[in-house]
């Protein structure tokens, strides 16, 4: 039934001339019972047969093309005498396809020709059984309802349609902006375990750099401190490891959480202490202190904290000089959490604070700007009056846009 339904549907025109052959033969039925009409009466019988069977037949290919032929095949039968039948059928179902139509035109046009139809026809072949006027407007609107109707049923489709295509274009529309939002959530997402990796890879491989050189330094004079650097490079390496399998496993797992049994928590503000001490075993002197009543924060307001404190000591270490040290102050406020990274070194060149570089160096203080935007927070960070570099922070209690 339904490969049937289809099949009617691919193929309008053949089932409108389905009906107007059906049709045909009515006429000729009726045409034939029918022997009161003179020889004139019947010809023109015919052909209003055969015209309006062709409206029929046309009605959706070419809906006001046959809308006027059904008008002027009207005026004919007024002026030829051709009294009503059921070959006058076409012309409700032609009024019924216009205003079912796109066209307001033309509707407008199928809605006069259905009021003055009646009233032309009354004219024509008037009721001479009775002379009440209203018997007269009964009868004509009697005649008038079959087309009101047809314009009506008609005009009721054309706004179904519509509302329809509506809905399509609005269903077609929100999945169009879903499939964006998504791609958006991807490249976010991509962002977010780029900065991530950066952090991770920039600050443990620093570390491991500084322990090679010095255990390298000391291998033959003071081999207890050489094992002890190796020591740091061979725990350091398994953190970075540890914390670049949690952001990879997010990227080969669909629903991005992490698979079962490679799970490693997020860095918090409570391992700043531990991440200032590794520093400090690396060679680079902190002074680290908290200020403020310590009380749990947001995961992202924490991890982000812990990935500017991070970030700004391995910008210590590449770029401070020899003979520098750093102080690190973490003060609690009703509101939210500041930083104040601080070091005394001779710092990075200029150009690499204010875009990167030409070299594509530098991106660690633009991510520690996208880190903090993302959470609400604000960033100020450039050199300290009479050297060194200062990077101070402000992040909400409430993560925001």
């Amino acid at each position: 039934m339904h490969r049937l339904y289809e099949f009617l549907r691919r193929h309008p025109t053949g089932v409108d001339s389905f009906w107007a052959v059906l049709l045909l033969g009515l006429c000729a039925l009726t045409l034939t019972e029918n022997t009161t009409e003179s020889p004139a009466q019947r010809a023109g019988a015919v052909g209003v047969s055969l015209l309006m069977c062709t409206v029929l037949a046309l009605r959706r290919r070419m809906p006001e093309k046959m809308l006027f032929l059904a008008i002027v095949v009207g005026l004919a039968q007024l002026a030829f005498d051709v009294g009503v039948n059921i070959y006058d059928v076409p012309m409700l179902v032609i009024v019924y396809t216009v205003a079912s139509g796109p066209r307001r035109w033309a509707s407008r046009v199928a809605l006069a020709g259905g009021v003055l139809a009646p009233v032309l026809y009354s004219w024509r072949w008037p009721d001479r059984s009775s002379d009440s006027v209203t018997h007269a407007l009964l009868g004509l609107a009697f005649a008038a309802f079959p087309f009101l109707l047809s314009w009506v049923l008609g005009d009721r489709m054309r706004t179904r349609r519509a509302y329809w295509d509506q809905l399509e274009e609005r269903a077609a529309r929100l999945e169009k902006e879903r499939e964006q939002q998504a791609k958006m959530a991807v490249t976010a997402e991509r962002a977010r375990i780029a900065r991530e990796l950066h952090d991770v890879v920039a600050h443990n491989v620093s570390v491991m750099v500084v322990q090679a050189d010095g255990a390298a330094y000391v291998l033959d004079s003071s081999p207890e401190q050489a094992k002890q650097a190796l020591e740091t490079i061979s725990g350091t390496g398994r953190q970075a490891l540890a914390e670049m399998r949690r952001l990879l496993g997010v990227l080969r797992t669909e629903d991005g959480s992490a698979p079962a049994g490679e799970y490693v928590p997020q860095p918090d503000v409570e391992q700043i202490e531990e991440l200032v001490e590794q520093v400090r075993g690396a060679g680079l002197p902190v002074d680290y202190r908290v200020e403020g009543s310590a009380r749990p924060l947001p995961s992202g307001v924490e991890l982000t904290a812990y990935r500017i404190v991070q970030e700004a000591l391995t910008n210590t270490r590449k770029h401070g000089g020899p003979d520098a040290g750093a102080s690190v102050r973490l003060t609690y406020f009703d509101d939210g959490l500041g930083l104040l990274v601080e070091d005394d070194g001779r710092g990075a060149q200029h150009e690499l604070y204010e875009s990167g570089g030409a070299d594509g160096m530098g991106h660690g203080l633009i991510g520690m700007r996208e880190r903090v935007g993302m959470v609400g927070g604000t960033l100020d960070a450039g050199p300290r009056p009479g050297g060194g570099f200062r990077i101070s922070v402000l992040l909400p209690a409430k993560p925001g846009r």
